[in-house]
Formats: C-alpha cells, structure tokens, sequence
C-alpha cells in the first residue's frame, strides 16, 4: 500500500467512523423517553448505558433473575386485591378478543382505565391506594364482558369495579375502622388488628434481641375460628409461582460472579423452599456483605 493509498484509506475510515458516530448521536437524540400518557401516569423508559459492557456470563445471570422476578408478578396482584387477578384476566381477554368498535369516547374510557389498572398492579391507585373507578359506562363495559367471552360472575366482577362503597382503599387510612377489615389487601382474611398482633405476640421469644420478621411472608386467614397462618413457600401458599422463582434462581446462581454471590443466590433459594425467616435474615446479610459483585 503506497503513502497515498494509505492516505485515502486513512480518510475514508475517519470519515467511516464519524458516520457511525453521528448515527449513535442521532440514535440518543432519537431516543423517546415517554412513550405513554393517561390520567395522572406517565410511562418512561432509560437507556441502559453499561449493558454492552457486561459479559455474556452477567447478562445470563441478569435474564435469570428477571424471568424470577416475572414470576413474582400475579404474587403481587393477589397480595394487593383477591379480585384483582380475576380482573385484570378479564381485561386482557377484552384487548384480546372483542372485535367490536374499538373507536369512540367509551372505548377510550375503557382503555385508560385497564392502562391505570395494569400500571398500578391492581384495581388501586398505585400511590393513593384509592380504588380507581373506570369513566365509561357501566353497560357498555358489561357489553364489552359478554362480547370478550367473559360470561362468568359478571355481575360480581362489575359491583367489585364499579360500586365505590366496596373496597374504597387498598389500605385503609381514615382511622375510625379497624385497618385490616376495611383494606382491600389480601393479607388477612376474617382476622381483626387486635387478632393479628395477638397472634404474632405469641411467637415471639422472650429476650431475643434479633427477632425475624414474623408475618412478612404470610397470609392470615380465620377458619372455624381459628387462626391459621398461610406460608409463601413451595408446597405452601403461591407454591406454584414461588417453585418457578426457585428454577430461575437456581439457573441463575449457576452464572454467579463469584462464591459469595452463589452463596446468597442459594440462601434464597432455601428461604423460598421453606419459608424459614431465619434464612431470610441470612439471605439479607450475606447479600449486604457482597461489595464485589456487578450484579446485584
């Protein structure tokens, strides 16, 4: 290759590579940060600068622990309403298969509504925990029911939906009720304030300076008048869910960046495994101990 030869190819490369960072300059310009908006919402998403620069080993390890988190996600419709996942199926059906007019001032109603319920994991505001309440009309929605195929307990699911003296807050906050039968949260079924701290009174251990977290992973329910405490685990309550958290888990602590990272993955495998809040305390605190993975 001759000095000029050298030179044109010299320019052409520069020029190449200015190219391509005009376009990566474009692309960030380009970028759409808000791509929705209804009501008092606004949907935004990031760029994530630093994930080029992972290895394929942390990207997996990543996967791994969002597909666990994923199915963490009905846990979390149930726990903050027990119709909640009854509704959101049967909005979903709608979008789904309603092949009527999707044109209009009802529609629209309609659709702003599913988008506030589905943002806020629930039939309540996401921050004012006040039941939000669609705009468009109760007929027209029952239509839309029948339409989509969703003929069961339609009744029940519109006076859940529609009747704001039913469920008015996902957690109560006025004071002049007792906070567990007037919030909409499924944590507790048929048990008072009065029971539930009662309850948890009589497990704990007299002198113990480190006491666990009684009650953070259960569900309180009263049965023939009896108190009854419903464990997230496997082979307890959400076992289904939690069993697939524990299969994303266990592949991903198979990509862990070192031992101590692997250490904890497994820690939390065996508080899922058995609801053990023992366990879950050691989790936390080999978890905190961990200053020299990237991925947490």
């Amino acid at each position: 290759m001759n000095f000029k030869t050298l030179i044109v190819y010299s320019l052409g490369l520069t020029a190449t590579l200015a190219g391509c960072g005009r376009q990566e300059e474009n692309a960030k310009n380009d970028f759409r940060y808000t791509i929705d908006e209804f009501a008092d919402i606004k949907i935004m998403r990031y760029t994530v600068p630093g994930w080029d620069s992972l290895t394929l080993r942390q990207k997996s390890l990543v996967y791994h622990l969002g597909e666990a988190a994923k199915y963490g996600r009905d846990i979390i419709w149930d726990q903050n309403f027990r119709y909640n996942l009854e509704i959101r199926h049967m909005l979903e059906s709608i979008l789904e298969n309603y092949k009527g007019d999707r044109q209009g001032e009802e529609w629209e109603k309609f659709l702003t509504y599913a988008k506030r319920v589905f943002f806020s994991n629930g039939i309540h505001h996401h921050y004012a925990e006040d039941k939000i309440l669609p705009e468009c009309g109760r007929e027209y929605f029952a239509g839309l029911m029948t339409e989509a195929g969703n003929v069961s307990d339609t009744e029940t699911l519109l006076d859940v939906i529609y009747n704001p003296d039913l469920y008015p807050q996902r957690k109560y906050t006025e004071g002049d009720k007792d906070i567990l039968q007037a919030s909409a949260v499924n944590f507790y079924e048929g048990v008072t304030k009065e029971e539930a701290e009662r309850f948890y009174a009589s497990m704990e251990v007299p002198g113990d300076d480190s006491p666990v977290s009684y009650g953070l992973n259960s569900r309180l329910v009263k049965k023939d008048g009896k108190i009854e405490e419903e464990t997230y685990k496997i082979g307890g309550r959400y076992g289904k869910a939690i069993e697939k958290i524990v299969g994303e888990l266990e592949l991903a602590a198979g990509f862990a960046e070192n031992e101590m990272q692997k250490k904890y993955i497994g820690l939390l495998i065996d508080y899922y495994k058995t609801g053990d809040l023992e366990t879950w305390d050691e989790y936390n605190i080999a978890w905190v101990k961990d200053t020299l993975s990237d991925i947490d």
